[in-house]
């Protein structure tokens, strides 16, 4: 990808401006170099470095199409058609430097040819909620406390420790009876069914409450209701442990979130990350993907849910 080395020295316009107009590098076909130094001449990028990988961008972009036929201009190399194209198909391009060389065409089409390549749309990024402190959460339990009847207790108290403690939201909570929190493999756990059946290990400090709930629900729903498919059957629960001594609504998914920041912790996630580099969850994915999870007695023992 960097075929020239950039000459050292300054970075002014004309400085650029002069590097860009004698580029022409021998592998380079001609008319693909004298494509190249115009569309980058006409982006007037900032220093020379950039400069180098605009031109090398485009030279590679005309160097493709211009034996398929296609006119060595702007407003027919640079079509978004065309950058698409050249991404997937050019010969000899490994997936990283295919990344690369579409996000410098495409500025460069934004630069050159704007009516080809409108500004993206700004569109909401849905972000984490933040995970409630171990004082809120021993708010909630103890407004869980609070509540008139032993049933409204229990259903109260199971909605946190099982938000809290094992991470669950939506059908997966909804759908969790009594008899589904057992004490196996070393501590407590959760037998999660519907879409994504799987066993979660629930947090040691909520053992004590979530076994009551459990021994008081039996074979019923911890949640409450008598079907597991109902709707906002949480709702009623959420609005009675609301607005005491100051805390935040409660929402099933910071809950959640609360729950995964503390596994987090306990797994060591943040130094991981930091040691090896990663700041994209779709990259710890990638390497999630080729590993298998570890049995369940040793999950129990890794996300602190051991007795």
């Amino acid at each position: 990808m960097s075929g020239l080395t950039v000459p050292p020295g300054g970075d002014g316009a004309d400085l650029i401006a002069g590097y860009i107009a004698g580029w022409q590098p021998s592998r380079v076909p001609p008319p693909a170099a004298s494509f190249a130094r115009l569309v980058a001449g006409r982006a007037a990028p900032g220093t020379r470095a950039r400069a180098n990988a605009l031109l090398w961008a485009a030279a590679r972009l005309a160097a493709f199409g211009i034996p398929l036929g296609l006119e060595a201009v702007p407003e027919v190399l640079l079509h978004p058609s065309v950058i698409e194209r050249f991404a997937a198909s050019a010969p000899g391009l490994s997936g990283s430097a295919r990344r690369t060389l579409r996000t410098n065409l495409r500025f460069l089409a934004r630069e050159v040819v704007p009516a080809l390549a409108p500004a993206d749309a700004s569109l909401p990024r849905e972000r984490a909620k933040a995970p409630y402190s171990p004082a809120e959460v021993a708010g909630f339990l103890a407004l869980a406390d609070a509540q008139a009847t032993l049933a409204r207790r229990m259903r109260a108290a199971g909605l946190v420790c099982l938000g809290a403690g094992a991470g669950l939201t939506g059908a997966d909570l909804r759908a969790v009876c009594g008899t589904d929190i057992i004490c196996r493999s070393g501590g407590v756990i959760a037998v999660v069914g519907g879409a994504r059946p799987r066993v979660v290990p629930v947090l040691a400090r909520y053992h004590q409450r979530l076994l009551a709930c459990a021994a008081f629900t039996g074979p019923g729903l911890v949640t409450g209701g008598a079907s597991a498919v109902r709707k906002n059957i949480t709702t009623p629960l959420t609005r009675s442990l609301a607005g005491g001594g100051g805390l935040p609504r409660l929402e099933a998914s910071r809950l959640r979130m609360t729950w995964l920041a503390d596994c987090a912790r306990l797994l060591g996630l943040a130094t991981f990350m930091h040691a090896a580099g990663i700041t994209c969850s779709q990259r710890l994915g990638d390497l999630l993907a080729t590993l298998d999870p570890a049995d369940e007695a040793t999950a129990v023992r890794l996300l602190g849910a051991s007795r």
